[in-house]
């Protein structure tokens, strides 16, 4: 029997340590809620809830960009929708001045009505924008040139995207409406004699104007469409991706608080183990006396 070194008080001081380890590694756990706090955890699953953590803040970001888009065509559908609405009355008014029953002085003031309506329609070509960048012309000039077309980032890569028509001119030239408002300007072909044959033939010119703005429309409508089923389909990927990165990084209650208790009863055997073994020790003692 030796006294010099306790093995045993070794040995159980070890296991102790150990035990101590693993329930500060479970109370480390359970407090966080994650099963994975540090690289030594598990790295492979460390790497693996990362990319996946990545891949849905991604994803997040997409949404976003695609519902600030959806909002951007909305803005850009409701101009449209009011100028339309400025065709309709342009073209009533034009049908209004066609007629034999109305006199010059009721076509003066039919011209100087649709005179307006048309200078309202660029001011809303010249206005309608999202965050500075101009839905319907290209720039904040009077009659500027087409819009630019407006990419959406919708996904991970570059190939992700989503495209808007491009080359909207929502202005009287786009709309080549131009003839009728110098004819209705101040001393126009409509407001002098033979008014009504000159307002008739600008009926199909409304026409073609008010084809080419729904066509616009239509083009917007189509791709705030196209968005929103992107939306939905990434709202799905994001909520699966978040739920296998779950599986992987976060704790099971269930399963660490049994395992805490586990180590907890184990630490307290072992410090009891350890008292026993420095008991021996004192035994050894008695011979001596």
């Amino acid at each position: 029997m030796r006294i010099n070194t306790n093995v045993s008080a070794l040995t159980a001081q070890e296991s102790n340590t150990q035990i101590n380890t693993n329930l500060r590694n479970s109370l480390e756990k359970l407090s966080s809620g994650l099963r994975i706090n540090k690289a030594s955890d598990d790295a492979s699953g460390l790497a693996i809830a990362d990319k996946l953590r990545t891949q849905a803040s991604s994803i997040g970001q997409a949404i976003s960009n695609g519902n600030s888009a959806v909002a951007l065509l909305q803005i850009a559908d409701k101009a449209m929708a009011e100028q339309s609405n400025i065709l309709d009355i342009v073209k009533q008014k034009l049908i209004q001045a066609s007629t034999a029953t109305t006199s010059s002085a009721g076509r003066e003031a039919i011209a100087k009505d649709i005179d307006k309506l048309l200078t309202q329609l660029n001011n809303i070509a010249v206005q309608t924008n999202y965050n500075g960048i101009q839905l319907l012309q290209r720039d904040t000039t009077v009659n500027s040139s087409g819009s630019v077309q407006l990419t959406f980032q919708m996904g991970e890569t570059s190939a992700n995207t989503i495209t808007s028509s491009s080359g909207v001119q929502a202005n009287i030239s786009g709309l080549s409406l131009s003839a009728l408002k110098t004819a209705v300007a101040s001393g126009g072909d409509i407001r002098g004699a033979g008014g009504a044959s000159s307002a008739r033939g600008f009926l199909s010119a409304i026409d073609d104007a008010i084809n080419k703005l729904n066509g616009w429309r239509s083009d917007f409508g189509s791709t705030q469409n196209q968005l929103e089923s992107a939306i939905r389909n990434l709202a799905t990927q994001q909520t699966n991706i978040k739920a296998a990165e779950s599986v992987i990084r976060d704790v099971d209650y269930a399963a660490e608080s049994a395992n805490f208790n586990k180590q907890n009863i184990i630490s307290q055997a072992g410090t009891f183990a350890m008292s026993q073994a420095n008991q021996v020790q004192q035994n050894i003692l008695r011979l001596l006396q």
